[in-house]
């Protein structure tokens, strides 16, 4: 192999040793799920933002609570309710059980309602930040990965300079140039994780901040409606 292959990064990848080797083809299987989970991420918060929109738009517009929970059943049936509905379909769901059930007091109606939109929050909740904690635990540990096969390799080179009698840039450039390679995969696989994760956190948060402010507007509805029947 001649220097300029020797100092090509397939050739430095070749080149490594086999602890190094093994740190590269860890961040490489990091990067590649990352890379996944943030496309998947980006499509499914668009979706929800998308179904949020389209949802609050219906539900403001002085459709029939009713027929609104018919629509969303149907779409259940074809797995296709998520988001804000899910909540929507949840607490009207336990509010017309309860009150049909005719035993309960309002308050009691309104606590039960409340308690079943809080736990479809719960669930919305885990699918909107779902995949966030791999990206953060990739930003955060990769940079540090690749410095440590860094260090490996370039503990190497100096090893071999041991056992020469003459040492020249030319002799130590491949060992520390392989080893850098393992540091820049490294900020490879960290840099878009890094930027996705903070990304997708601020929506996640928008999201289910409006959440929140769409259940605590429909219990009020609810609220009037139990109090005025």
């Amino acid at each position: 192999m001649n220097a300029g292959e020797q100092l090509s990064l397939w050739g430095l990848i070749q080149n490594a040793s086999l602890l190094v080797q093994l740190v590269m083809l860890l961040l490489l299987l990091a990067s590649v799920v990352s890379w996944v989970m943030i496309i998947q991420r980006g499509l499914y918060l668009s979706r929800a933002k998308k179904a949020l929109t389209t949802f609050e738009r219906r539900f403001w517009s002085g459709a029939d609570l009713n027929q609104l929970f018919r629509e969303g059943n149907a779409r259940a049936e074809r797995g296709r309710t998520d988001g804000v509905e899910s909540l929507f379909r949840a607490g009207f769901t336990e509010f017309t059980r309860l009150r049909q059930q005719g035993r309960s007091s309002p308050e009691a109606v309104m606590e039960g309602t409340e308690r079943a939109m809080r736990v479809a929050m719960s669930r919305e909740q885990e699918k909107v930040e779902m995949n966030l904690p791999f990206l953060a635990t990739v930003g955060s540990v990769s940079p540090y990965i690749g410095l440590f096969g860094t260090v490996w390799g370039i503990m190497n080179s100096f090893r071999g300079l041991a056992t020469m009698h003459q040492a020249t840039i030319a002799t130590v450039a491949p060992g520390i140039s392989e080893a850098l390679v393992a540091t820049a995969m490294g900020l490879f696989a960290a840099i878009p994780a890094v930027m996705a994760y903070n990304r997708y956190s601020a929506k996640a948060e928008w999201l289910l901040s409006s959440y929140e402010t769409f259940a605590e507007e429909f219990s009020s509805i609810l609220h009037r409606k139990v109090h005025a029947s």
